[in-house]
């Protein structure tokens, strides 16, 4: 496969655009967060299924770092192969832009695995509610 700057170009609108789904995710994470912690100090409610709601909100935000950060990975990757390219090392910018669709697809996966403990933790969420949903 021949490498030039057209395929380390395609990369570019894909990463700002999941960086940004990423990045509201983690805003609207860190709402809720901020949102139970203070109806829990300040309100001293404390609903029946806090802790299981605790758990699952940090695992989400240890699910989201590392989203966020193999993205990170992969833009910064793609910036080098196009710094490789302009040296003139293909070699080298075959690899590196390897690593980069490698980040991006385990960046992808991780926020996957995200999407289904959010899905969990809206069902726990609905469990307190007679609601027949068929």
């Amino acid at each position: 496969m021949n490498i030039d700057y057209t395929v380390t170009a395609l990369m570019f609108p894909a990463i700002p655009l999941l960086m940004n789904i990423y990045s509201n995710r983690f805003h609207s994470l860190s709402k809720l967060i901020r949102q139970l912690h203070d109806e829990h100090v300040y309100e001293n409610h404390i609903p029946p299924e806090w802790k299981k709601q605790f758990i699952n909100l940090s695992g989400r935000i240890n699910l989201l770092k590392w989203t966020i950060m193999f993205a990170a990975f992969g833009l910064l990757f793609n910036l080098l192969t196009v710094f490789a390219l302009y040296l003139n090392a293909i070699f080298i910018a075959r690899i590196i832009f390897g690593s980069c669709c490698l980040s991006m697809m385990v960046s992808i996966i991780i926020f996957l695995r995200e999407i289904q403990v959010s899905t969990s933790a809206l069902k726990l969420h609905m469990s307190d509610m007679d609601v027949d949903l068929d």
